[in-house]
C-alpha cells in the first residue's frame, strides 16, 4: 500500500486548520453550555483578558520572572548533569560507586524537594531555580550517560594508537564529539522539562508565570490561567526552535 506524506506546506496547512477546529470547537462547548459556565473560557475571552494582564505589567513581569529562574535553573541543571554523566559512562569505577545513589535518587520528582527548596533557600529565586535544576539533571544525566556508553570502543583504541590515550585526550577528541548528538538531544529534552518544572517551582510563592496562575486560579480567573498557559507553550516553542537552530548548526559536520 501507498502512503502518501504530505510536504511541508501541507503539514503546515494542517496543522493550522487543527487548530481552527479545536477553537471552534471549544468555543461552541462553552458558549452553548456543554461545560459548565466558569469551568473553562471561551477563546474569544483569552485577548481581553491578556490585554488587561498586559496593561497591569502583570504578564511582563511575570514572564521576565520565570525566564530568570528557567533560564538560571536549565544551565545548572544542564552542565552538571551532562558532566556527571559524561564522567560516569567513560569511568567505570565512577558509575559503580554511584550506581546506588543514582538508583535511589533518580524517582525522586522535582515536586517533592518543593519543603528543602524552601528550608534551604527560603522563597526567592534560588529555590526555584533549584526545583528547575533538579529536574533538568538527570534528563541530561541519563542522556549522556548513554551517549558515552554507543560510543564504539574501537574508536578509543585507535585514539590510543596515536598517543591520546589518556582521559583528558580520549574525552576531548573521542568521547565529547561522538557523543554530541546524544547530548544534544538531552539538552532539547531538558528545555521542555524546565518549563514543565516552572509552575511547580514557583508553587510557594516565588514570583513568576506560575505564581500568577495560582493567584488566577484562587480566584477562578480561569481565562487568566489559560493566558499563561498559552504563554509557556509559545516561549517553550521559543526556545525549542531557536536550540534547534543551534543544534544543526554544532552537527553541520556530521552532514
Amino acid at each position: 500500500m501507498i502512503v502518501l506524506r504530505p510536504g511541508t506546506g501541507t503539514r503546515t496547512a494542517l496543522s493550522i486548520a487543527g487548530l481552527v477546529v479545536l477553537l471552534v470547537i471549544w468555543q461552541i462547548c462553552v458558549q452553548f453550555h456543554v461545560v459548565p459556565p466558569g469551568l473553562l473560557p471561551a477563546p474569544t475571552e483569552l485577548w481581553p483578558a491578556w490585554r488587561s494582564e498586559l496593561a497591569g505589567g502583570y504578564w511582563q513581569g511575570a514572564v521576565r520572572d520565570s525566564l530568570g529562574h528557567y533560564a538560571a535553573g536549565l544551565a545548572i541543571g544542564s552542565v552538571l548533569g551532562a558532566a556527571a554523566g559524561l564522567v560516569c559512562g567513560a569511568v567505570p569505577l565512577v558509575d559503580a560507586l554511584t550506581g546506588g545513589i543514582v538508583r535511589l535518587l533518580r524517582p525522586i520528582p522535582g515536586l517533592a524537594w518543593v519543603p528543602f527548596a524552601i528550608l534551604w533557600f527560603g522563597l526567592n529565586t534560588a529555590g526555584a531555580t533549584f526545583i528547575i535544576a533538579i529536574s533538568v539533571f538527570w534528563i541530561n544525566f541519563y542522556a549522556a550517560w548513554g551517549a558515552v556508553k554507543s560510543v564504539d570502543p574501537e574508536l578509543c583504541e585507535v585514539a590510543a594508537a596515536f598517543g591520546h590515550s589518556g582521559f583528558v585526550a580520549r574525552m576531548s577528541y573521542v568521547i565529547l564529539p561522538a557523543s554530541l548528538p546524544g547530548l544534544l538531544a538531552g539538552l532539547r529534552t531538558g528545555l521542555g522539562q524546565g518549563w514543565m518544572s516552572v509552575v511547580a517551582a514557583e508553587l510557594f510563592g516565588v514570583p513568576g508565570i506560575g505564581a500568577r496562575m495560582m493567584q488566577a486560579s484562587s480566584l477562578l480567573a480561569t481565562d487568566i490561567v489559560v493566558v499563561y498557559m498559552i504563554t509557556m507553550a509559545g516561549l517553550y516553542a521559543l526556545t525549542d526552535f531557536l536550540f534547534g537552530f543551534l543544534r544543526d548548526r554544532l552537527l553541520r559536520w556530521q552532514g
